[in-house]
Order: C-alpha cells, then structure tokens, then sequence
C-alpha cells in the first residue's frame, strides 16, 4: 500500500507535469490549456451521460429484484473516472475516458472483479486457509420435538429445561 500512495502522490504528478511541458513545447502552451479544458469539458459531459445511464440501470434492475453487481461495478469505475478527468494532466484524463468509454470500461470491469474478489479472499483470510469457513445455503426444515418436562434428565444424566414453542428449530449448517 505505500508504494501505491508513493506512485499516486509523487509520480504522477511529476509524470503529467512532464507530459504538459512536452505537449505545450509542441504545440503552444495557449492550445495545450485549450485542449486540457475542451477534455476536461467532454469528460464531464460524458460522465454526466453514462451516470445516468447507469443510475437508470440500477433502478431497473432493483425493481426487478435483482442484485446490481454489474451496475454497482460501473457506476464505481464511472466515478473513479470521472475524479480522473478533474485532475489536470493528459495521463490522468486517458485513464479517465478509458473508464467512461463503454467499450473500454467493460474490458476494466473484468479485471477489477477479478482483483477485487482477490483482494476480499487476502482479507477475509480464505486464501491463506487461516479465515473463517463459508457456509452453502441450505433448507432448515422446522419439527416439533416434545421435550422432557422441567427438572428431569437428559441423555447423559444432566437437567434438561423445558423448550418454548417455535424455539426447538435445529439452525446448524448441513442438517435437514
């Protein structure tokens, strides 16, 4: 993690300042600030077109009574996206499009829930073997079981208190 807050904070930054100088020295420094302004303008109208978009997507698919992966998914590339093309810098605003593009945010959304899904087995401690289990879903069947009166014994010769009715149900995983 400190690498990556080390290349986000120092790197970049140095990174899209060298980009700058080399483009303005290219093509001028008046129609370099032009052309940061004229993305950063299409990248707002764009982010604004496919939030929307993708809102709607959200709502319908919750109505539906559906999860929302691919949805949720997108609107959270869209916003990363979208905080790419506030910073200024031609690098920052490439990823940027790249995640508001359609075409070219489907190619990242594989890998990202690739990543993520990785990253949540490390934190859950699943990929390791040290973390807790996962349990399949399952059908609980309710009995009535009629249980000993108050102050006799069980099985094993130790007092058995009486069961309230509806709390005998067996919630243990794996039984039916």
């Amino acid at each position: 993690m400190p690498g990556i807050l080390f290349i986000l904070l120092i790197v970049v930054p140095i990174a899209e300042l060298y980009v700058i100088v080399q483009i303005s020295q290219e093509i001028g420094v008046i129609t370099t600030l032009a052309l940061l302004i004229g993305i950063s303008v299409a990248g707002a109208w764009l982010l604004k077109r496919e939030g929307m978009a993708t809102w709607v997507r959200l709502q319908q698919t919750m109505s539906r009574g559906e999860m929302p992966t691919k949805e949720v998914t997108d609107g959270a590339l869209i916003l990363f996206g979208g905080a790419l093309l506030l910073t200024p810098g031609f690098l920052t605003d490439v990823v940027g499009l790249v995640l508001l593009i359609p075409p070219t945010r489907a190619l990242v959304k594989g890998g990202a829930r690739k990543m993520f899904a990785g990253w949540a087995r490390r934190r859950g401690g699943f990929a390791t073997g040290t973390g807790g289990r996962i349990y399949e879903p399952g059908v609980v069947r309710r009995s009535r079981r009629i249980e000993p009166d108050a102050g006799t014994t069980g099985t094993k010769g130790t007092p058995t208190s009486p069961r309230l009715p509806g709390a005998d149900e067996d919630d243990s995983p794996g039984t039916g």
